[in-house]
């Protein structure tokens, strides 16, 4: 009998657009809905995350670092229960995100009122069109099976959450905005949350040789031992940093990611990809563990 997978550390490899494209065209189609953009490798993370979460209607599961993320509205519309978890501030979270999904605060300050963004439209004098289109979307019949709770909290203290309270914990490339120590302390409050046999699923950035800051985009490059330890994992755990420089390579010439360069990046030079000048200086690594 084959012994279960209870953890994994894997380099993202891009063939996996291609083996999960019907999902990869269900997040464009739901990122283009709903106004936003692609951090430069998300749709290779997000995919990884979702092909190995399995079915989730019916499931609590934590997005870490969430922002307004594409992963908890796809999660929501398949019918999750999500926790959306960032240190930024939600409150006035757009209309267009509310009409679409059930949305609550998890505490009271953690979500405004949608009636307190209506007024807001009428003191910045939005149109007469914006403002029906926000109270019409209230109806929108896609509107989710699901629903997120958003809390504006910081990761490394979930106080509202108790132990063993989550199905799941996703964390789409936002935990290597964490040195090392910082980090340790992160991943053993996830895992406080977690029920026994859960799973963590995360995206970081790899580092080859040694841990490294990728000032940019103010994030950490981390290698595999560094990953094993930070989260816990045995010296066998399954690995393909063998792989590092074929990987990245095929990254480089990935025409699906570089011809689709979100906007954003030549706006600036301070992100993962400066001025929109496609040179991939790290790849995104996901790790997988199940909780014991």
């Amino acid at each position: 009998m084959t012994k279960p997978l209870t953890g994994k550390i894997e380099i993202i490899p891009v063939d996996l657009l291609n083996k999960q494209r019907p999902l990869v065209e269900d997040l464009k189609r739901l990122a283009t809905s709903l106004g936003l953009e692609f951090g430069w490798h998300y749709l290779l993370d997000i995919s990884w995350i979702i092909s190995h979460l399995g079915p989730v209607a019916g499931k609590r599961i934590l997005d870490a670092g969430a922002g307004t993320g594409v992963i908890q509205w796809y999660l929501a519309a398949h019918g999750a229960e999500v926790i959306s978890v960032d240190r930024m501030s939600r409150a006035y979270l757009p209309t267009r995100f509310r009409t679409r999904f059930r949305v609550q605060g998890l505490r009271s300050q953690d979500l405004a009122p949608i009636s307190d963004l209506f007024r807001r439209d009428t003191s910045a004098k939005a149109s007469v069109g914006s403002r029906v289109r926000n109270i019409t979307g209230l109806f929108d019949p896609r509107r989710s099976a699901g629903k997120v709770l958003v809390y504006n909290q910081d990761l490394n203290s979930l106080e509202d959450l108790k132990d063993n309270s989550i199905d799941a914990v996703v964390a789409v490339s936002a935990l290597e905005h964490n040195n090392p120590e910082q980090l340790k302390i992160v991943i053993a409050e996830l895992l406080r949350v977690i029920k026994s046999g859960g799973l963590l699923l995360a995206t970081l950035c790899a580092a080859r040789d040694e841990n490294w800051f990728h000032g940019a985009s103010q994030g950490w490059c981390y290698t595999n031992d560094s990953l094993r330890d930070i989260f816990d994992m045995t010296a066998d755990t399954p690995t393909n940093y063998d792989r590092y420089d074929e990987l990245l390579e095929a990254l480089k010439n990935c025409a699906e990611l570089s011809d689709n360069l979100a906007a954003f990046y030549s706006r600036s030079g301070d992100n993962g990809m400066p001025w929109g000048v496609w040179d991939p200086q790290y790849q995104p690594v996901g790790v997988y563990k199940v909780k014991q």
